[in-house]
């Protein structure tokens, strides 16, 4: 009989292991300052990492080699003497390419706006029904956004449940009172991220997304030089956004973080790609031309 309840038990801790989408890492810091507990920033630590990689997110099983990687970096700049922190994030997040080791970064991303209250041995709870501490909802709508960029990655607009979620959060958190859940907060937080995901106008780019991760990247390996093309084949599909949009934190954000990937691909083409390439690129992105200049410098 014990050994039964053993099997029973040893089968429910790997189906669980088998169930989480996320493998944060996390860290913490506050190097400007002064009377920091080393201990509570651990313990901030490691209670940000359980909370990212312990909850269930969606109804779906994922294997551990599916986890979704992601890295979240924490710098406190204040702190109250209490249970109050003034920090900002950097919240970055990748899917690996099919046949290869390497691992293509999706979002990278600053939030300015990363306040929270957190007191030494306190739970971080999760509800999608009421706000319970900034820190949670912090958390829980980066999940889902996380998430939802890793689906659109896999499936043309696949996110979209998960940018509702993340949009569920938001709209929870903006009775809270905290920063960067609203409109009038600024124009790139939280708030227009989720607006940006979920606006159809940007549409455009989340298929994008689709096409360059899993009809691109994730064939590159065949043949670089048809890498290429494929990618050039894909890039017209961007011009249809609104050139009054580009500036928008989405579009902003995506294609600063792929740029230098972009180049690496383009540059497997030839002459006539790459001169494409760039008018193409310098026209969707003018952000991010001196990035692009690299594809003329390769002629």
């Amino acid at each position: 009989m014990k050994r039964i309840i053993t099997l029973i038990f040893v089968s429910l801790f790997f189906v669980k292991g088998y169930t989480q989408e996320l493998n944060a890492r996390v860290q913490v810091s506050a190097p400007a300052v002064p009377n920091m507990n080393k201990k509570n920033i651990e313990l901030i630590q490691t209670t940000v990492r359980d909370f990212l990689n312990n909850n269930k997110w969606t109804n779906e099983t994922y294997q551990p080699i599916e986890r979704i990687e992601c890295n979240l970096v924490i710098t406190i700049s204040a702190w109250d003497g209490a249970s109050g922190y003034k920090a900002e994030a950097q919240i970055q997040t990748s899917r690996p390419v099919f046949g290869t080791s390497y691992n293509s970064t999706i979002l990278n991303l600053s939030d300015k706006d990363f306040d929270f209250s957190y007191n030494e041995g306190e739970p971080v709870n999760f509800s999608d029904q009421n706000f319970l501490s900034n820190l949670s909802s912090l958390l829980s709508y980066y999940a889902y956004t996380i998430i939802g960029l890793d689906k659109d990655s896999f499936s043309k607009l696949g996110g979209t449940p998960y940018y509702l979620k993340a949009q569920n959060v938001l709209n929870i958190a903006q009775t809270s009172g905290n920063t960067g859940w609203k409109a009038y907060d600024g124009l790139r937080n939280r708030y227009w991220m989720n607006e940006n995901l979920l606006d159809k106008s940007f549409e455009d780019l989340r298929i994008f997304i689709y096409n360059y991760h899993s009809n691109t990247l994730d064939r590159i390996q065949e043949n670089p030089t048809k890498g290429a093309q494929m990618l050039l084949a894909f890039l017209p599909d961007l011009k249809q956004m609104d050139k009054q949009k580009l500036g928008s934190i989405f579009p902003n954000v995506y294609l600063a973080t792929k740029a230098d990937e972009m180049v690496n691909i383009l540059s497997a083409g030839n002459t006539q790609d790459k001169i494409q390439a760039y008018n193409l690129l310098s026209e969707i992105d003018p952000a991010n031309i001196n990035k692009y200049e690299a594809l003329k410098k390769s002629l």
